[in-house]
């Protein structure tokens, strides 16, 4: 996620890639197919397989900076049939696909070339982090064809190298092989942190490119609610360095640390201008509370480039931007990357009289970081931490819409190293409750005869909830937002709803909150059953209906951050009706796990409440039965019935 993992100054190598004049991929033919691919009807190490790869190629240049990859599907079942419309995923930021040739090879060996459109489409991969894909369909795919399809992936002139083989994927891969040309001015080291498939060898150097076959692969399997799918899958990763980093790893990081620290150092050290720029910002009586948090909010308008959309080569030139030698140069021009404008930060907050040092942070909405792996890339943003009267304050304004005083949820719970004359040292970031990101959704309603309902929904997101949504719609145009949030609330409740968003929500801003209104309807919430009319008491829990179903886990759980729900709803009844009963109050406490509901008549109106809380973040597999039991007593509480009924008319005297 690269509007959250911010990768320029200070990092150990930046890598400059030329474009490769030859293009061998487009001229070369498809590789032969055998007769007992075109006749396979299924594969026994896969049984049940809708598809399989039979082959997949991966080519990675990292000279030229480009990658080529093949791939190779067998159809064996008509849901199999899906794999026919292929997504490319891709970073705009730092990578184009180009080059896409397709085509379907029925069982006679007869062959189909594609010569349809390719879109480009916005996937979303995580919260807040949006990519992009190259989208395209090969038509008339049936159960026993083959589709295979092979594409170029140029990489950005100025990206810090990033470079894995992923072995795992959705599919059982019959064979692959993986080759690497490594960028021979930097050492290179490699490692394969989930180990290899059976009977994988590792990665071989033969005639000046690193290759590895693997074959056998099972498929991945993709669950709710798991951890980054790169951290679990088989890959191989690369590391560049400088120097070869050795084998102690504690020796590496404080080496590590040291070169750090003066990068930051020489690009902070201007402290008359900063001390000119906090003149401008503070007053003297300011307290060193108040002087922080106007430091804070100038900095954040600060033009932070890593959250702007890709510009084209005309924009770029016409702006003509200067890249930034020193924090002067980033207040005195207005703009700088998200590193960058947190240095500032450091730098005026330690202009400003207070203790600050600098944090290069490991995220963990990609990868968990394994020092004793001497991944550098894996630092791979900053932070400042600021002591504060009795306490340490953690801060990162360059990303985006962040509050005072808090660190996006892939910043928080991590281990960071915090730079000092001395090297560094290793903390851990603050990991907040449940109680700093909540949703808040209060409803007022009116029931019809019919039984549908109908009124107004306002919800309020808090901390983290509102952070990341304002991060991933930050370049779309207020239809686009509008749609985003209105399909939120059609996910909430689990029945066809009409929603209409009735406000602007900020979007724009770093506080804490951001509120949402809307006209709701529900129709046919409520079901006449005889005399009676019912309703179950979980109107929002539309969320949680299908969570933790399955009776098996193969993966751990992953809670991003801890989060509660709360709910208020209010239903007036039609005139002449009466509330027959309410279920009675339920109350499930877990731990990291509560969930509390409520009922209660108020004469001709109904009062529901419903309260959920996972304080949890990781959980190992063997616990899963301990969550599975929660969410399907959760379940049931959410499905209780609310009875209702018209009063009866009064006797004729």
């Amino acid at each position: 996620m690269r509007g959250s993992s911010r990768i320029g100054l200070a990092l150990p190598l930046l890598i400059v890639i030329g474009v490769a004049a030859s293009d061998p991929s487009r001229a070369a033919d498809w590789l032969p197919i055998a007769p007992e691919e075109l006749t396979l009807t299924s594969e026994p190490k896969a049984p049940g397989a809708a598809a399989i790869f039979l082959y997949r190629q991966v080519d990675r240049d990292d000279t030229d900076g480009e990658e080529v990859v093949y791939q190779r599907i067998k159809i064996l079942t008509s849901d199999g049939r899906k794999y026919a419309d292929v997504e490319i995923p891709y970073l705009k930021e730092h990578e184009s696909v180009r080059d896409i040739e397709a085509r379907t090879i029925r069982p006679d060996g007869s062959v189909l070339n594609f010569t349809g459109e390719i879109f480009d489409k916005t996937i979303i991969k995580t919260r807040g982090a949006k990519y992009l894909a190259k989208t395209f369909a090969l038509p008339d795919v049936q159960v026993g064809y083959i589709i295979e399809y092979r594409y170029r992936r140029q990489l950005d002139s100025n990206y810090v190298f990033d470079s894995r083989w992923v072995l795992s994927q959705e599919l059982y891969t019959k064979l692959a092989k993986f080759s690497l040309r490594a960028n021979e001015r930097f050492a290179l080291t490699s490692s394969w942190p989930s180990g290899l498939p059976a009977d994988t060898a590792p990665p071989k150097d033969q005639r000046g490119r690193i290759r590895l076959e693997t074959h056998d692969v099972p498929a991945f399997i993709v669950e709710d609610e798991m951890p980054p799918e790169d951290e679990l899958k088989y890959r191989v990763d690369f590391i560049y360095y400088s120097d070869p980093p050795g084998t102690d790893a504690d020796d590496y990081w404080k080496k590590f640390a040291k070169e750090r620290f003066r990068d930051v150092d020489d690009f902070v050290d201007e402290r008359r201008s900063m001390e000119q720029a906090v003149a401008q910002i503070v007053q003297p009586g300011d307290s060193d509370e108040l002087k922080l948090q106007k430091i804070y909010a100038r900095t954040q308008q600060i033009r932070n480039r890593s959250f702007e959309r890709q510009k084209t080569d005309q924009e770029i030139k016409r702006e003509n931007l200067k890249e930034a030698h020193n924090v002067t140069d980033v207040w005195k021009r207005g703009y700088g990357d998200g590193l960058q404008v947190n240095w500032l930060f450091l730098a005026l907050v330690r202009a400003a009289g207070l203790q600050a040092d600098p944090l290069y942070v490991s995220t963990r909405d990609r990868y968990f970081f394994n020092r004793r792996m001497m991944n550098p890339g894996q630092l791979n943003t900053n932070a400042v931490v600021v002591r504060l009267q009795d306490r340490e304050v953690y801060f990162d304004p360059g990303s985006v819409f962040v509050p005072y005083g808090v660190l996006p949820w892939y910043e928080t719970g991590v281990q960071a190293l915090r730079l000092s004359k001395q090297g560094g040292e290793w903390i851990k970031t603050p990991a907040p409750g449940a109680d700093a990101s909540h949703i808040e959704r209060v409803a007022t309603l009116r029931m019809s005869e019919s039984g549908s309902l109908e009124g107004k929904l306002t919800v309020t997101f808090t901390g983290q909830e509102a952070l990341w949504r304002r991060v991933q719609e930050r370049d779309d145009d207020e239809t686009s937002r509008r749609k985003f949030l209105e399909n939120e609330v059609k996910g909430f409740v689990p029945a066809g709803i009409s929603v209409k968003l009735l406000n602007a929500p900020d979007w724009n801003s770093s506080t804490p909150e951001m509120v949402a209104e809307f006209d709701l309807q529900v129709p046919g919430w409520a079901e006449s059953a005889g005399r009676r009319t019912l309703f179950a008491v979980g109107l929002f829990s539309g969320t949680e209906k299908h969570l933790f179903e399955h009776a098996v886990r193969e993966q751990p759980l992953y809670f991003e951050f801890p989060y509660r729900y709360v709910d208020d709803v209010t239903i007036e009844l039609p005139h002449g009706w009466q509330i027959s009963n309410v279920p009675a109050a339920k109350s499930i406490d877990k731990g990291a796990l509560v969930y509390k509901v409520s009922s209660e008549s108020n004469g001709t109106s109904l009062h529901m409440r419903r309260f959920l809380e996972v304080s949890a973040v990781i959980v190992a597999v063997k616990f899963y039965d301990v969550i599975r039991d929660f969410y399907q007593h959760l379940r049931a509480g959410d499905e209780e019935q609310i009875v209702v009924s018209r009063s009866p008319a009064p006797a004729k005297s």
